[in-house]
């Protein structure tokens, strides 16, 4: 869910101090800036894998508890679900490998960062390769190490589902706004360093509302790695276009504005 990486190496910062992006301030003499360098993508690629597996599986295994395994237990509010990833995300955005590469733990956000010029295009296909195998990875961990209980229903590998009233399109809706949302409010705090330091921390808490709010509702995915390991191994592929298509057309969509009233600093 976010950061690009800090120099020398390419972080959105996640953790006070260190840089969310590499600032390069123009020559005076009015001469383009130059370009941030980066440490080699593969490193930081499997640092993203790595980081999103692990995700994964203490999603699954918060759901198998606050959730499963009895379908007619108490379920635990939405709300208390949202503060536990939320937070977890903090604690892996902050962690030495999430500053390595960058915390990103999102497709969307990778892809939002670019749009912002605060990460480098040739590295985007990376980051969401590694993205997208660690959830895979982390959601079979997940079954793995809690057996029936976290495979069959309710829980079924974490996979959310939207309430039957949500159709497609309101998902999609759903998700790409949160994404256009987000891409925003990374661009005011990707330009100020003050707001760099409060990024870690607004990231957890966005993530936490969104759980919170949209669970119920769209299923309150936002994040396309949260749902493609889920969704394949639980059989949940139908709807899985949307929650791949939507936070990626809001990133698309959120860096646009951010650009036209010139808060995109970085192409």
């Amino acid at each position: 869910m976010v950061q690009t990486v800090p120099v020398p190496v390419p972080v959105v910062e996640i953790v006070p101090p260190v840089p969310l992006v590499p600032v390069v301030p123009p020559p005076s003499d009015g001469r383009p800036a130059p370009q941030p360098s980066y440490d080699p993508v593969l490193p930081r690629a499997v640092c993203e894998f790595a980081l999103t597996a692990l995700l994964l599986f203490l999603i699954v295994s918060s759901v198998r508890w606050l959730v499963g395994p009895d379908p007619a237990a108490p379920v635990a509010h939405p709300a208390v679900l949202g503060c536990v990833v939320g937070t977890v995300l903090v604690l892996l955005l902050t962690s030495p490998p999430g500053r390595r590469s960058g915390g990103h733990l999102n497709p969307a956000v990778t892809l939002a960062l670019w749009r912002l010029g605060a990460f480098p295009g040739r590295d985007v296909v990376p980051y969401a390769v590694g993205q997208l195998a660690g959830s895979v990875l982390g959601a079979w961990l997940g079954g793995l190490v809690w057996g029936p209980a976290a495979v069959l229903p309710p829980v079924r590998h974490s996979s959310v589902r939207a309430d039957p009233a949500w159709g497609g399109a309101a998902v999609l809706a759903a998700e790409a706004g949160v994404l256009a949302g987000f891409t925003l409010l990374l661009a005011v705090l990707l330009g100020s360093p003050g707001g760099r330091r409060l990024l870690p921390y607004a990231v957890g808490l966005v993530v936490a509302l969104v759980v919170a709010v949209l669970g119920p509702l769209s299923g309150g995915s936002a994040n396309p790695a949260r749902q493609f390991g889920p969704a394949l191994l639980a059989g949940d592929a139908g709807r899985l276009w949307v929650y791949l298509l939507g936070p990626a057309l809001g990133a698309v969509l959120g860096a646009w504005p951010a650009g036209w009233v010139g808060l995109r600093r970085y192409r």
